[in-house]
């Protein structure tokens, strides 16, 4: 699964991975749900969620904390054509936590199960959250994980990271191998998953369902096919630069008609660029970054090949 990345899974993304990185299912943003206005999802938000018409599920992404809310919402991203809804129960950040949203929600297991329980009836494809292992500690999950069940999610994804981390620390796949032994839904493993040797390894040690990929697959979008088996492990460094040369003009063609200017784009571009750790590309991904026309921009990558 390609995961929800806030910033970065927009639909000129998806749409490119869709086309020629093969993932079996692709999230959306998470889609903020509002409170106390007529229309819960925005019409930017709205324009994200349509489903691409492709045979590769869409899931929605949904965050927020009204129950009613969150279910006009449901039925929103359903009349829009999406059929498969998740809850973001592990954003970090200080908007989401505040308004007891995200991974705040797992402070308050009795209001989640409230929210879980009244949304299930109203969607129509799968139910799934998405959660972190806990607010300040690994131990926090394992209570909810019968709630999900009884609640009538329909698979779990685990980032084993708790949201007082936030994206620091190791994954500590240990929790997701727990959880998946606990539940009887399927886990979906996510956290720290960069090649396709971690992502054997992940499902050699937790026999999770499956994984989910979010920056490893940002910086090398092969990584889905890698760990199924239909592309090399490792490719070339020849390879790997024509690869990431080819990524990023055609993401870069997208973005172009997607966002509003040329700063926009190298501004959105940039942030793909920061996924990309790759020790033989640091050199040429610092000068990437500061590139401030697209036309120098478009010059740097040529030297990829």
């Amino acid at each position: 699964m390609l995961a929800p990345m806030q910033g970065i899974t927009n639909r000129a993304l998806r749409g490119l991975f869709i086309e020629r990185y093969a993932p079996d299912v692709v999230f959306t943003e998470y889609v903020l749900v509002r409170s106390s206005v007529k229309k819960p999802v925005s019409k930017s938000d709205c324009r994200e969620v349509m489903s691409s018409g492709k045979d590769i599920p869409l899931v929605v992404q949904l965050i927020g904390s009204d129950t009613g809310a969150l279910v006009d919402a449901a039925k929103t991203v359903h009349d829009l054509g999406a059929e498969h809804v998740n809850i973001n129960l592990g954003c970090p950040y200080g908007r989401m936590a505040n308004k007891t949203a995200g991974g705040a929600l797992l402070r308050q297991p009795s209001r989640l199960a409230g929210i879980l329980s009244s949304l299930r009836p109203h969607i129509r494809g799968s139910f799934s959250v998405k959660v972190r292992s806990g607010i300040e500690d690994s131990s926090e999950l394992s209570p909810l994980l019968d709630l999900f069940e009884n609640c009538g999610v329909d698979f779990i994804i685990v980032h084993p990271r708790t949201v007082q981390q936030q994206y620091g620390g190791i994954a500590d796949h240990r929790v997701t191998a727990a959880a998946v032994k606990q539940s009887s839904l399927p886990v979906i493993a996510n956290g720290d998953i960069f090649t396709e040797a971690d992502g054997r390894r992940v499902l050699e040690q937790t026999a999770s369902a499956g994984l989910m990929l979010g920056r490893g697959a940002i910086a090398d979008p092969f990584l889905f096919e890698r760990i199924h088996g239909r592309y090399d492990a490792v490719s070339s460094p020849e390879r790997r630069g024509q690869e990431l040369k080819e990524y990023l003009l055609e993401l870069l063609e997208r973005y172009k008609e997607l966002f509003c200017g040329e700063q926009q784009v190298l501004s959105k571009m940039k942030e793909i660029l920061g996924q990309i750790q790759d020790p033989d590309y640091r050199t040429i991904v610092r000068r990437l970054l500061k590139s401030k026309r697209v036309d120098r921009f478009v010059g740097l990558l040529d030297s990829l090949s």
